[in-house]
């Protein structure tokens, strides 16, 4: 089986407050859900009828167990998940100031079972034939994850479709330097990068769109994808110097933090159908929006229809 797109890193189970606004000391009450920025992304594709599977690791735990029932609920085939015995599966409560404060609280000590995979456990010839393999920052920031995310980077085809969520997290990082040159390091082995402005300026030393596109064209980079927040999202091809600004889509926020990861399941569906760059864009902006408006992150995730739906009635 070919997969249509593998993704590699983060897992969590997310616990959010049911009541918005209220500090997390004072919060009574939280709803569970699958979580992870790599798991997301591959839950939001499935959604919208690809066929995905994701390279993680949970604990062998009831939380892992959880994990691996939520992954096959959604269509994600979990496969390649790791079971890491002497490790717990991670954690992670946020607060919800709404519309744009969400701080996250992550426990993954004294280590995350998804940075404990290695080289030789990663299925190279299933990351091979895969339609779009998508890894993240964080899957850098620690060993023998670095080495196995670089090695599955080296075993893609030239030319398919291969994407970097820059997706820096100050927390898992000794310093800004050490996760730049970790990432300089993949991204030659990488056909689109994707992050925010912040983001940007730690890989690439750019925050300003125009020119953080520029430098990762010039590390090799075909496609960048750089998040400007209010300002929309700008996409910029190096083969062919084609520049596109898509303005958000509007939403009354309820929870912003899985809508960067329903962004990039609705990037890698339209980068599948080879749709122009312009309406795949638009598309991403309406699935990030979907979501934005909602509690969950994986469980939110429109289908096909419901996305299509939503864009256009907001036109």
């Amino acid at each position: 089986m070919t997969f249509d797109l593998i993704t590699m890193g983060r897992v969590s189970v997310d616990l959010y407050p049911q009541q918005s606004g209220v500090p997390l000391d004072e919060v009574s009450t939280f709803a569970r859900f699958l979580g992870g920025s790599a798991t997301n992304v591959a839950v939001a594709a499935a959604r919208l009828g690809r066929r995905s599977a994701v390279v993680t690791g949970v604990g062998a735990d009831p939380f892992g167990r959880f994990v691996r029932r939520a992954l096959r609920g959604f269509g994600v085939d979990d496969r390649f998940v790791r079971e890491v015995a002497h490790l717990p599966t991670p954690v992670v409560f946020c607060e919800i100031f709404p519309p744009d404060d969400f701080p996250l609280y992550f426990y993954r000590f004294p280590k995350a079972p998804d940075l404990e995979i290695g080289p030789d456990e990663v299925d190279l010839d299933r990351v091979r034939a895969a339609r779009v393999f998508w890894v993240t920052g964080t899957g850098l920031s620690r060993s023998p994850s670095r080495e196995a995310t670089l090695a599955a980077l080296q075993a893609r085809p030239p030319g398919a479709i291969t994407v970097l969520d820059l997706d820096f997290r100050r927390s898992f990082w000794s310093s800004e330097g050490a996760a730049a040159r970790q990432i300089a390091a993949v991204l030659p082995y990488v056909t689109v990068a994707v992050g925010n402005q912040e983001e940007c300026r730690v890989a690439v030393g750019e925050s300003a769109p125009e020119a953080a596109a520029k430098a990762l064209h010039d590390a090799g980079v075909e496609l960048a994808v750089v998040k400007q927040g209010p300002a929309g999202v700008l996409g910029s091809r190096r083969s062919t110097g084609e520049r596109v600004v898509v303005p958000p889509h509007p939403v009354q926020v309820v929870n912003g933090l899985g809508a960067g990861d329903a962004f990039g399941g609705a990037l890698v569906h339209g980068l599948l159908d080879g749709n122009d760059l312009r309406s795949t864009l638009v598309l991403a902006n309406a699935a990030g929006s979907y979501v934005a408006g909602q509690l969950a992150c994986a469980d939110a995730m429109p289908d096909l229809q419901q996305l299509q739906a939503y864009a256009a009635a907001s036109r």
